[in-house]
């Protein structure tokens, strides 16, 4: 690999596994200094420690994107949780962290439920003609389309339209501006669902937010919001059950398991979460003043970028951390840590549990049928299609 390929070595992989690169960055050099166009200088930090120390101190690092770089009064700020810092963050992720307690989730469980199986029997009734079926096209990508509509509110007459929505914006291949194009439909299609729930609150949660706080949120705020968890639990979730299916379907013994014994998923969820590490980095962080991370000086303003994928694969967790071995006991950082960590998480981990059982019970002879190509490179890591037969 030559020294101008370095700024991209974090969101390359080989098959499943990060570049052997990474690895050497993080024995060599765990806080490495890459250039990039403008003469600037971004410090990538690939070690479990460091990595969790950086995103659980946002005392020293700021996640105030807008702030940092000084976007104008006529800039669009990119909006989320991920992009702000307390008090403001503080005060958003306040009305949100309810909204995904155990308790409150486990309402949108039987509906969960219900939409992996219509998907189950959509793909049943395709196959019967036409195998191949891509389960990516067919299973990883709507699901968490739906499950993200359950959870706002989105109208069932107004799903089908929202989910092409979600697919566009993350499909690159037909372009940047295609894919800026969905995204700003996107907003102006959560502005109106907000300002419509305004009048009439529904029981998704977007109602429920503007019951319980509609006087403290005003609508592009919470339209920014909404489009944050959409960011947040499409592609990600999508990555994590196309990739999770796949190691499923290579390792037949591990399938098995979770289609017969009872929980054994719960296990294998958080272990797939850790070794995929579907989000290869996190939100970007900025240094708030000069200070030192592992003996390396970093200067005030400049940007911190955090390996999730050559944290979580760190030797210093266990000798045989490149393999997967379900019960772990490890505190991985798939979902990042600190105060940023990812409000939809328990969403997301039912989602696959129930997902991969339900999809192993009803195909028990699932196979993958030809090759599997994966993004060449990804901030968000995943397979372009995933061929199955039974």
């Amino acid at each position: 690999m030559s020294d101008n390929e370095f700024p991209l070595v974090q969101f390359m992989r080989d098959g499943l596994d990060p570049v052997d690169e990474l690895g050497r960055i993080r024995a060599e050099h765990p806080v490495y200094p890459m250039e990039i166009p403008g003469d600037q200088t971004v410090y990538l930090v690939t070690r479990w420690e460091d990595v969790r120390a950086v995103l659980g101190d946002h005392e020293r690092f700021s996640n105030d994107f807008a702030g940092v770089i000084g976007l104008g009064s006529n800039q669009e700020d990119p909006g989320g949780l991920g992009f702000r810092d307390p008090p403001e963050h503080t005060r958003l992720r306040k009305f949100l962290t309810p909204e995904f307690t155990m308790r409150r989730l486990r309402r949108m469980e039987p509906r969960i439920e219900a939409m992996v199986e219509e998907a189950l029997d959509r793909i049943e009734a395709k196959g019967a003609e036409s195998m191949p079926v891509d389960l990516f096209e067919e299973f990883a990508l709507p699901i968490p389309s739906l499950v993200v509509c359950e959870l706002l509110g989105v109208p069932y007459d107004e799903r089908a339209g929202f989910v092409k929505i979600s697919k566009d914006r993350f499909d690159f291949t037909a372009g940047p501006e295609a894919s800026l194009q969905a995204i700003n439909d996107a907003m102006t299609y959560l502005t109106e669902l907000v300002a419509r729930e305004r009048q009439n609150p529904g029981e998704g949660l977007l109602g429920q937010l503007l019951r319980d706080h509609g006087d403290e949120l005003d609508d592009r705020t919470l339209a920014s919001m909404a489009d944050g968890l959409l960011t947040g639990g499409h592609d990600t979730s999508t990555s994590m059950l196309a990739l999770g299916t796949l190691w499923l379907l290579q390792n037949p013994e591990q399938a098995a398991k979770v289609r017969e014994v009872d929980g054994y998923v719960n296990d294998v969820v958080e272990e797939l979460l850790r070794y995929m590490s579907v989000v290869q980095v996190a939100f970007p962080r900025f240094a708030r003043d000069d200070l030192e991370l592992h003996g390396v000086t970093i200067k005030k303003g400049e940007l911190v970028l955090c390996s999730l994928i050559g944290a979580n694969r760190d030797p210093a967790l266990g000798e045989d951390i490149d393999e997967i071995r379900p019960g772990r006991d490890v505190s991985h950082l798939a979902f990042g840590h600190g105060i940023h960590r990812c409000v939809g998480a328990p969403l997301a981990q039912m989602e696959m549990r129930i997902a991969f059982r339900a999809l192993l019970r009803r195909f028990p002879t699932l196979r993958i049928e030809g090759e599997v190509p994966f993004r060449e490179l990804a901030i968000v890591y995943g397979v372009k299609e995933l061929p199955v037969a039974w």
